[in-house]
């Protein structure tokens, strides 16, 4: 009985405490490994980025009805569309866009404050990619002296090329330079970029290597790029081009010998098949040749071909040069985002050829959106303007006379930053926080100024929300100036024609943002997300190390 009365509990105990596979229900290795393999990781055999230029999230749901099934609508039907996506700082402009997207952080930490910036050590503008010390391939022209060197922290292609230990390839291509080397990061095989003028090739920088490859010989030679120089017409009847605004308008720049916007766009310059190539990037052609390429470098470099993780950055910058010249609310603009809808459906499809349906992943975002033109806006009763600010010298100059004693306490104003003569401020036994503070409150006082900040606020307060939130995001402390302007929203500092961006508007910071492919879980979210998690998203999904800067966060949704 003593015997029976401690067996029974033994038992159970073993039946509830032990593993089933002590129990003679072992699963087979195979099974376990590929179950933690799937936990860890997802091996695609390419990851595809792709930035849109200037792309506003209301150009998906806009043309929406016009798009293929093949472009956008496969993306979005099949893929994980984050609709609530923004930029989180300022200013937003294309290099400190594409450098936010691949670093997984904002420009108070990549260093990537602006297209351009007063360099407070050199004391003169330097260019985001600019590097002097490499020389063009590719070129005669200096249109090749890049590097990413501007850059102070890793991007996600960096990570898959050191966790592949350089066996994965990593190449960039855009039309814009800054929109190819950023994204290549630090150890990109190859970025390429378009030069036009009156060459029009792909060229690189010896940064990457001292020739150029025959592939991409091959290619400039080929023709292509001179097919491109003829009439632009509209993809489809124009007059179902109801989502935009009228074809002949006053909102809308010119081409050279135009007398209007409208089309057929064929000016002596776009049918010269021998000149001025710099044309094309302001037409929907410009993406196309940006598609072609790519194509080209998916067989050159035989991306996606083994198990080893490749990467494909792509940027297409006509929709940005298109945007800037005929505004958001243009024909043109909806023509070419309808062509782009064929572009992208020619690229899914031959990486469906090539690489396998379910063998590649996909991103698509853009580096900034656009304000509609403010003069139509005006002319439809919303507030909206444009600020010139040598209208404001009149006042300005005699209020740093005779508060400080000399206007040149103001050594730059560029990006929205003013940037202070901080030995001047010392010599004239000045206070550079009190400073600072005076002329923000000066400057609240002039029309089209909506907030003013200084760089002692951005480094001594910790917002977390709203206008000085981006703002602090995009305040680089060895970088940025000591007073930022914020002007009132819809208005710009621009010509009256075409848009533009740059602020921390909601209309420059509203992107779309989807994920498509191999890894990726079908959905969608209206949860804020934000361009810096898009790195740390990749790298949870790939299973390799965040971007060395990263401050964004995996969007969890996203993966399967």
């Amino acid at each position: 009985m003593l015997k029976t009365y401690f067996l029974a509990p033994l038992l159970l105990f073993l039946l509830i405490c032990l593993p089933s596979d002590s129990m003679g229900q072992r699963k087979s290795k195979n099974t376990s490994k590929e179950s933690l393999s799937t936990e860890l990781k997802t091996n695609p055999k390419l990851v595809v980025g792709i930035v849109v230029d200037q792309m506003r999230y209301d150009y998906l749901t806009r043309f929406w009805n016009h798009y293929g099934d093949g472009g956008f609508k496969r993306l979005v039907n099949n893929g994980f569309n984050c609709k609530n996506n923004h930029f989180n700082y300022a200013p937003t402009s294309t290099g400190p866009g594409h450098a936010s997207v691949y670093t997984g952080t904002t420009p108070a930490t990549h260093g990537i404050i602006g297209n351009d910036w007063y360099d407070k050590v050199s004391g003169e503008e330097v260019y985001c990619a600019s590097d002097s010390t490499y020389a063009s391939v590719g070129t005669t022209s200096e249109a090749g002296k890049m590097s990413p060197h501007r850059m102070k922290v890793s991007t996600i292609t960096d990570e898959l090329r050191l966790h592949t230990q350089m066996r994965g390839k990593t190449i960039a291509i855009a039309l814009k330079d800054r929109g190819a080397v950023l994204p290549g990061g630090h150890t990109a095989n190859a970025a390429y970029w378009f030069q036009g003028d009156n060459e029009g090739k792909w060229i690189t920088s010896t940064f990457y290597t001292p020739t150029l490859p025959k592939w991409v010989d091959d290619f400039n030679a080929s023709g292509v790029i001179k097919n491109y120089k003829k009439p632009w017409t509209t993809l489809k009847n124009m007059t179902t081009y109801i989502e935009s605004g009228l074809d002949n308008n006053q909102y809308e720049g010119l081409f050279e010998t135009e007398e209007t916007p409208t089309f057929p766009h064929k000016t002596p310059n776009l049918l010269n098949k021998n000149a001025d190539f710099e044309i094309l990037k302001y037409t929907p052609y410009g993406n196309s040749i940006t598609t072609d390429f790519a194509l080209a470098a998916l067989d050159g470099e035989q991306l996606g071909a083994d198990s080893v993780t490749d990467f494909l950055a792509i940027s297409y910058s006509s929709t940005d040069y298109i945007g800037h010249k005929f505004g958001v609310n243009s024909k043109e603009v909806q023509d070419t985002y309808l062509r782009l809808d064929v572009d992208l459906a020619r690229l899914f499809k031959t990486l469906d050829k090539k690489v396998g349906e379910n063998e590649y992943t996909v991103f698509l975002t853009a580096d900034h959106g656009a304000v509609d033109v403010p003069a139509y806006l005006k002319k439809q009763r919303i507030p909206a303007g444009y600020m010139e600010w040598d209208s404001i010298k009149a006042q300005f100059a005699p209020f740093l006379q005779f508060t400080f004693g000399s206007t040149d306490i103001i050594k730059n104003f560029s990006n929205y930053q003013f940037f202070l003569d901080h030995k001047i401020i010392k010599n004239l036994d000045l206070d550079v926080a009190d400073v600072q503070q005076r002329i923000a409150n000066e400057l609240l006082n002039y029309p089209g100024i909506d907030r003013v900040y200084t760089g002692q606020q951005m480094m001594h307060n910790n917002y977390t929300s709203g206008i000085p939130y981006i703002l602090q995001n995009g305040f680089n402390q060895k970088r940025s100036g000591d007073v930022l302007v914020v002007l009132q929203p819809g208005t710009v500092t621009y010509p009256k024609t075409g848009s533009t961006h740059g602020s921390p508007q909601i209309y420059d910071t509203h992107v779309p943002l989807l994920f498509y492919g191999k890894g990726i879980q079908k959905g969608n979210t209206v949860k804020r997300t934000e361009i810096p998690d898009i790195a740390p998203t990749l790298a949870s999904l790939l299973g390799i190390s965040f971007p060395n800067g990263t401050t964004g966060s995996p969007i969890s949704e996203v993966l399967e």
